[in-house]
């Protein structure tokens, strides 16, 4: 299948150096990226088995204990 894309003309420089150093075509590089994106965002990030998981009958609930837990020593990030 062919189609035209339009880059902005930084976007199409940089593609244009990167293909010459990796010795590819501007095209293999594209057809590349859309499948690797392709990829990672056509499929859900998880398993079909695992969307679907309903959980176990004689497993209480997580949140059940969430009372008993302790918070943080020092939060980690201020």
């Amino acid at each position: 299948m062919n189609f035209n894309i339009y880059l902005d003309d930084e976007t199409g420089q940089q593609l244009n150096k990167v293909a010459k150093k990796a010795g590819e075509s501007r095209n293999a590089l594209v057809r590349q990226a859309v499948s690797e994106w392709l990829k990672r965002r056509g499929k859900p990030q998880w398993p079909e088995e695992v969307l679907a998981f309903k959980g176990m009958a004689d497993m209480p609930l997580f949140e059940a204990s969430r009372d008993r837990l302790r918070p943080p020593v020092a939060d980690p990030l201020a």
